[in-house]
């Protein structure tokens, strides 16, 4: 495991930290790539049944580290379209991973870090969370985390996020349903893992049809949507605990 992402397993569940404090957990190539490796890794383990993504430090995530955008400019198009493309992949893995994610979020969820955090299954965040994406204050675009943020909130309060660049309490984000809970900061990462355990202890292969189904009929129309309820609903019958 790189240094720049810390990996802890607690029984059944495994905690992910991101490890780079002292610029605020920004997501710079490595670390988007190390997040990227060990996601799909730990659902490629069988002792693992979920996972518990977190920050090292005082936050979660200030979003993409933009000390490296002086290397991906127009005369380096290759460079900028790999960078996009992973980080379109990480955002994309979320729901294609059989086990759930939560997230346990203090201190800044910005930027990508709060797509990052959204992106999970569940959300958990302590009182000292910050949720935002600050792109429009810097003449950019919150671009690849806007398309999971409409499916989460709807489009009048995800315009207003993108639009205004305004940071978010905890309350108000619990509120609009970017989170699960509040919990206080120093409980934070046990009671994600707690709850993280909880999803790890139901039988795994009626978890793992469980999140692909949620992830599935969200974006179907509701004809759709039933049918995908009724093949899961057959397939049940050789679930084995």
């Amino acid at each position: 495991m790189s240094d720049v992402l810390l990996s802890e397993d607690r029984g059944a569940v495994r905690v992910l930290t991101m490890n780079r404090p002292d610029k605020l957990n920004a997501l710079n190539t490595a670390l988007t790539q190390a997040l990227l490796d060990a996601l799909q890794a730990t659902d490629d383990n069988d002792k693992i049944g979920a996972v518990v993504l977190t920050g090292a430090g005082r936050a979660f995530c200030a979003g993409a580290d933009v000390s490296e955008f002086s290397s991906l400019t127009a005369d380096a198009p290759d460079a900028v379209a790999a960078r996009g493309d992973l980080t379109m992949r990480l955002h994309g893995i979320f729901p294609k991973l059989a086990k759930p994610v939560v997230a346990a979020v203090r201190g800044h969820a910005v930027g990508g870090g709060c797509g990052l955090a959204l992106a999970c299954d569940m959300v958990i965040a302590s009182e000292t969370a910050r949720f935002g994406y600050p792109e429009i204050k810097r003449g950019i675009v919150a671009a690849v985390v806007m398309a999971n943020l409409v499916r989460q909130v709807g489009r009048k309060a995800a315009f207003e996020l993108v639009a205004l660049g305004e940071s978010v309490p905890p309350e108000k984000a619990l509120a609009l349903g970017m989170v699960n809970r509040i919990v206080a900061d120093a409980q934070l990462v046990d009671e994600a893992v707690a709850i993280a355990e909880k999803l790890a202890a139901f039988p795994r292969p009626a978890m793992a049809a469980t999140k692909r189904a949620f992830h599935q009929v969200a974006d179907l129309a509701l004809d759709e949507a039933l049918k995908l309820g009724r093949d899961v609903n057959i397939a049940m019958r050789s679930f084995r605990k």
